[in-house]
């Protein structure tokens, strides 16, 4: 069974940086896409950016273009997200979650393994 671990999350000013982690465990497959979501208070979790594990293709959410990057330490099954220039907009709930294949969906449904979250904080 897969399990998504999430860290990093914290408060921190507006223009401000943070760089969350996703470890993963329990992995079986070879062939998988990780992605980060956000959800903000009264709002539905959306697409912030993914990685395709196998070459390190990266996609991101016009939102946080240019502002964020997606990395991995492949050795370390570990994903990071990168944010710079952080806004109060930002503010959400992180999550990382891990799909089977080759496509980087925005869609949260695609999606079959879910860490639980970690809080961003951006204060204006």
């Amino acid at each position: 069974q897969v399990q998504l671990v999430e860290s990093g999350g914290g408060l921190v000013q507006t223009g401000g940086s943070l760089r969350l982690s996703c470890a993963a465990s329990g992995l079986t497959s070879s062939t998988y896409v990780m992605a980060w979501f956000r959800q903000a208070p009264g709002k539905e979790r959306e697409f912030v950016g993914g990685i395709r594990w196998s070459g390190g293709t990266t996609y991101y959410a016009n939102a946080v273009k240019g502002r964020f990057t997606i990395s991995r330490d492949a050795a370390q099954n570990t994903m990071y997200l990168q944010m710079n220039s952080l806004k109060p907009e930002d503010t959400a709930v992180y999550y990382c979650a891990l799909a089977d294949g080759l496509i980087v969906s925005t869609s949260l449904t695609r999606y079959n393994s879910w860490g639980q979250g970690t809080q961003v904080t951006v204060s204006s």
